[in-house]
């Protein structure tokens, strides 16, 4: 045994460099385990070193992404090259939403601190290096309309243009705040597609729908907006204000909408 502890450094250092040799940046406590076959407490002195050195980052304890040279002062690869990976590992179904999506589709004036990912359960933040990977929840993550794009080290989920303007105004706090929202919904606008915006309302609630017609007529589009007010039209709503948490006293609602905008959204373009 003791002959297996003092040779694991070397073992792991060069099972990491094989797997990335390969196109693989990611591999599990178990993976190594199985490819170094000696004792976990000499697996896991191993894989310390190596997280020491920089050349293995921990985004979830027992999962572990690969950090090539050009990433060792950064500490981590881009999220977008484990993620999937990484919710595979936990087991989880999810989509790269909210800004980071809006990002991906073009709409970049405000590049997200964190890279932003839709789940169906509570999940604690990740780290890795200088990356922050915030998780939002939503029950409908699994049937939320969202594509493969194609990322350096293989494939992510990421919302269609459309699933992600209607994140937007449903987690405007962690999208900057609702002028910001309106900034990257014009941004996003471009891309967005009237029958796709209907499909989406469809798996929404209502008052998702009537911010997002609002903010889409609020900034000029209204070929997107009128799609939404035909959604409307089968509905039955009442009047709800486009910021929940703040006062909406004194303040009417905006027909046909119904909405109380009761906070000033000012457009940053």
């Amino acid at each position: 045994m003791a002959i297996q502890d003092v040779t694991a450094p070397e073992e792991a250092s060069a099972f990491v460099d094989r797997l990335q040799a390969t196109g693989i940046y990611t591999f599990s406590h178990a993976d190594a385990r199985a490819a170094l076959r000696t004792s976990e407490i000499a697996v896991d002195n191993a894989l310390r070193r190596l997280r020491k050195r920089g050349r293995i980052v921990v985004p979830r304890r027992g999962f572990y992404a690969i950090v090539p040279t050009e990433y060792i002062t950064a500490g981590s690869p881009p999220p977008s090259w484990f993620i999937d990976d990484l919710m595979g590992f936990l087991g989880q179904p999810y989509y790269v939403g909210l800004l980071s999506a809006a990002a991906t589709h073009g709409a970049s004036h405000q590049q997200p601190m964190t890279f932003q990912v839709v789940t169906d359960r509570p999940t604690r933040e990740g780290v890795a290096g200088r990356a922050r990977i915030t998780f939002h929840m939503s029950g409908s993550a699994a049937e939320t309309p969202a594509g493969e794009v194609q990322t350096e080290t293989g494939t992510m989920r990421v919302s269609t243009p459309e699933s992600t303007a209607f994140d937007l105004v449903r987690f405007p706090a962690a999208c900057g705040g609702w002028s910001n929202v309106a900034t990257v919904l014009l941004e996003l606008a471009e891309r967005l597609e009237p029958g796709a915006l209907c499909s989406v309302a469809q798996l929404r609630k209502t008052p998702e729908i009537q911010r997002l017609g609002y903010l889409l007529d609020r900034t000029g589009q209204p070929r997107l907006a009128d799609s939404l007010l035909r959604v409307l039209g089968s509905k039955r709503y009442r009047s709800v204000a486009l910021a929940p948490d703040a006062s909406r006293a004194g303040v009417d609602a905006v027909s046909p909408w119904r909405v109380i905008p009761n906070l000033e959204v000012e457009i940053d373009l």
